[in-house]
């Protein structure tokens, strides 16, 4: 109605500047509560679902469905936190400061990952990226819970040393 009004007094223009479009897009995009849990059970399910398909693949497929499988399940799962919080605070949290060489090894590796698996179709080299993945994902996660890099970090130089 608002919209109206202004259209009819010549003032469309600043009607449309004091509200911004990214305003406007951000208003008709907003998830209840129970919808953003919802998306993030359903998201994080499907991933961890495919993620154990691709353990199964394993044994049945080869190495190449596998990491395949492995790979698109924890995307999704990844993505799955984009419900909690919201993509733009997700993505600023990922590329804070204390996790952005985990985040960028992270993104690196699920890419390389699928070019091996896909594009080489190596499995070796799929594996390699597999592993790396696996590691660089449990770092991402690990810089969430306060200390638990600190702490794992002491394990290993004990373990080491």
């Amino acid at each position: 109605m608002d919209k109206l009004k202004s259209f009819f007094n010549g003032e469309e223009d600043t009607v449309e500047e004091q509200n911004g479009i990214m305003s406007q897009v951000s208003d008709t995009m907003k998830l209840s509560k129970t919808t953003r849990i919802k998306g993030f059970i359903i998201c994080f399910v499907v991933g961890i679902l495919l993620s154990v398909l691709g353990s199964f693949a394993l044994f049945l497929k080869g190495l190449t469905t596998y990491g395949v499988l492995y790979t698109l399940g924890n995307i999704i799962s990844l993505a799955s936190t984009c419900f909690l919080m919201g993509p733009v605070n997700q993505l600023k949290k990922m590329f804070a400061s204390t996790r952005v060489i985990a985040t960028i090894i992270v993104f690196v590796s699920f890419g390389l990952t699928l070019y091996a698996a896909l594009g080489l179709h190596n499995p070796i080299l799929a594996l390699v990226f597999i592993l790396i993945q696996s590691f660089a994902m449990l770092w991402y996660s690990l810089s969430y819970i306060p200390y638990a890099r600190d702490a794992v970090k002491k394990t290993v130089e004990a373990i080491i040393a």
